[in-house]
């Protein structure tokens, strides 16, 4: 049966829906993001305009904007959100987590039912259901399949799949519907997508790859037909950063994975060795690298290596 796995890390929890020993589902909780569904106080900051895009500040000073607004709420007031979308990395406004004014008492978010993995663990039961390669398309953007392959790009708009491979242009194109709505679900996209499948004339090819579509996206989402261009838009709920807008902020998310590899080493005193920038997220986080020694049972240090790319941290057993 499918499993939900909860694996709460060191700067994030990791989650995933394992199913017939593979991860079909997961995503990233960052610890210093509060999560969708969570209900807070906060502080009515602006009414926004034609009474639309309030703007509402918790006590930690973080901004939320409330795209249907505040009615009948002077600003300044007291009142009560719930968060409806997380903060997504970047530095556009309307990145900032969005949220809507709620009448219940603060609470946090809920998780969904399963079976959460301590660690150290002898065992690593994420990475045995693909965690690792995960990872690497999020960082990469590319998903490979049996004669083809995905290539996955974060714009501000939208995420957008180019499907290309040397499979019969017929059958690519039914292949990489699948692949891509199954990437869609394992990386956590949310929100407008576009997948760019050759071009096609048959309209029953057109059919077999939306019909692929709608079998291996989980609901809620709503597409487009599939035009003679082969292109296709998807949209669907955005709660949380996608594992490919996670991984934007590169030094950070790096440096997150690498504290990973690192609780399943060996127990004793390890060094992190890494680029400049990973270094540099590390060497300010010392709540992180006390987390990590508790974990390991020995000291932690850090040695930046400006010859490493940013994805070949490693880390040495003392």
């Amino acid at each position: 049966m499918p499993e939900w796995l909860y694996e709460p890390g060191i700067g994030e929890t990791r989650a995933a829906l394992i199913e017939e020993g593979e991860i079909v589902e997961a995503w990233i909780e960052l610890d210093d993001v509060m999560r969708a569904g969570s209900v807070l106080a906060a502080r009515l900051a602006s009414n926004g305009s034609n009474g639309r895009n309030a703007v509402a500040i918790d006590d930690s000073g973080q901004e939320y904007l409330l795209p249907r607004g505040a009615s009948d709420v002077t600003e300044g007031a007291s009142i009560t959100i719930e968060i409806t979308r997380e903060e997504i990395p970047g530095n556009e406004p309307w990145k900032r987590p969005l949220a809507r004014i709620r009448d219940e008492q603060p609470q946090s978010a809920k998780r969904s039912a399963g079976r959460a993995i301590t660690l150290p663990s002898p065992r690593d039961e994420l990475g045995e259901a693909g965690w690792n390669d995960l990872i690497d398309q999020a960082r990469n953007g590319n998903v490979g399949f049996a004669g083809g392959e995905l290539r996955l790009s974060v714009t501000p708009a939208m995420t957008l799949i180019d499907v290309d491979g040397s499979l019969a242009p017929d059958e690519l194109v039914v292949r990489g519907a699948t692949e891509a709505a199954k990437a869609i679900r394992r990386l956590g996209i949310g929100g407008s997508i576009g997948i760019d499948l050759p071009t096609i004339c048959g309209k029953a090819a057109r059919q077999q790859a939306a019909a692929a579509i709608d079998e291996h996206l989980s609901q809620p989402f709503e597409r487009t037909a599939v035009n003679g261009f082969g292109f296709v838009q998807i949209v669907r709920p955005r709660r949380r950063a996608s594992l490919l807008e996670l991984a934007q902020d590169r030094a950070a998310f790096e440096a997150r994975a690498l504290l990973r590899r690192a609780a399943f080493e060996p127990a004793g005193a390890k060094a992190l060795v890494a680029h400049p920038e990973i270094i540099t997220v590390l060497g300010g986080r010392d709540a992180w690298l006390a987390a990590l020694a508790r974990q390991v049972g020995g000291d932690i240090g850090l040695r930046g290596d400006a010859s490493l790319p940013i994805s070949g941290a490693y880390v040495e057993n003392r």
